[in-house]
């Protein structure tokens, strides 16, 4: 297992972090035992990383985790991250990211996963009611107090996100360190303004949705059912979704790559994503044990030049305005004594 910076911090993570999602979800059926299994799989294979919320599994998944991690005793060992915003009762003020509705859950997370601390603690979704301002103090108070490590966001816009480093800059507050996008060979959208700003800002990326809800590990064919106990919401939609052609050819394309290297589909989906510039760590979720363990084998090597174009390449995605259009401006910096239109002006 490899591990890297978080962001611009000290601390490192493993380049694989456990999701923990699935931990006490009755859909799934992963009880504690289960739970149990995927963990000690999972710090065997030197994963020191692990991801959870307060909202998964209405608290269960923290529960379990806490009560794994106690029994282990590596606490110390452990990078523990989890999240705030979802809701948690039916209240008006039981979800948001409120200074109540932050200060109430920090306590509640720290009393399931029975921790002092939150190594990472994240605004998990989106809050358009809650001014910047009252959200990173009401965290920055958490930092003074002991209570978390670090800050970081999932799901933000980018021009949203550039606002909090401004805000935190200029009012002098713990700025969010990390940011957890979806990110895989078919949804790449944060390749135009998120990606550029994570990096230009040393801010650390943790993937979700790496795989792609199975469709990268080759569990799903077209015009065929899924299989029995798949997480996949099977409708018309994500139906016609993979039936475009490029998705095909990209589907296509990692398969060949994965025999040509005696690898899973899963192994190279994930190589890709850890071989990009500005990404931390990569989240894998589990229903089973063999997942882990088939997953793990992503860590320790890296794809060639070429396979890794050849990736990008199929799955690319057309640039939107002013991407198509200012793209490749800065060439023109550099080029400027070639251009035809200059000479002899």
């Amino acid at each position: 297992m490899e591990y890297r910076r978080l962001g611009r911090t000290g601390l490192k993570v493993s380049e694989m972090c456990l999701g923990t999602m699935t931990f006490g979800t009755n859909d799934w059926g992963i009880d504690e035992n289960r739970s149990r299994k995927i963990f000690n799989l999972a710090i065997e294979a030197g994963i020191n990383f692990f991801d959870t919320a307060n909202s998964y599994a209405d608290g269960r998944s923290e529960q379990i985790l806490g009560k794994l991690i106690r029994e282990k005793g590596n606490r110390d060992k452990l990078v523990v991250a989890t999240k705030v915003f979802n809701p948690i009762g039916h209240d008006i003020n039981d979800s948001g990211t409120s200074r109540r509705h932050i200060v109430a859950e920090i306590e509640n997370s720290l009393q399931r996963l029975q921790t002092d601390y939150i190594d990472l603690y994240q605004v998990h979704h989106v809050d358009r009611e809650t001014p910047a301002e009252e959200r990173l103090r009401a965290l920055d108070d958490l930092i003074h107090q002991g209570k978390v490590r670090y800050i970081g966001c999932s799901n933000e816009y980018a021009w949203r996100l550039c606002d909090a480093l401004w805000i935190s800059e200029t009012r002098n507050f713990a700025r969010y360190e990390s940011l957890q996008p979806k990110y895989n060979l078919l949804t790449r959208d944060i390749e135009e303004e998120i990606l550029p700003l994570c990096r230009e800002k040393e801010i650390g990326v943790i993937v979700w949705g790496p795989l792609a809800a199975g469709y990268l590990t080759g569990k799903y064919k077209p015009n065929q059912s899924p299989p029995e106990g798949s997480r996949l919401n099977y409708t018309q939609s994500t139906m016609d979704d993979f039936l475009k052609p490029q998705i095909q050819q990209t589907v296509e394309t990692l398969d060949g790559i994965a025999k040509d290297l005696d690898k899973s589909m899963a192994e190279v989906a994930l190589r890709w994503i850890l071989d990009q510039d500005t990404i931390t760590s990569v989240i894998v979720g589990a229903t089973k044990v063999e997942q882990i363990r088939s997953n793990v084998g992503c860590s320790g090597w890296q794809l060639d030049k070429e396979l890794l174009l050849r990736l990008s390449e199929v799955s690319s995605v057309t640039p939107r305005y002013p991407h198509s259009m200012e793209g490749h401006m800065h060439l023109r910096r550099s080029d400027a004594v070639n251009m035809p239109t200059l000479k002899g002006g």
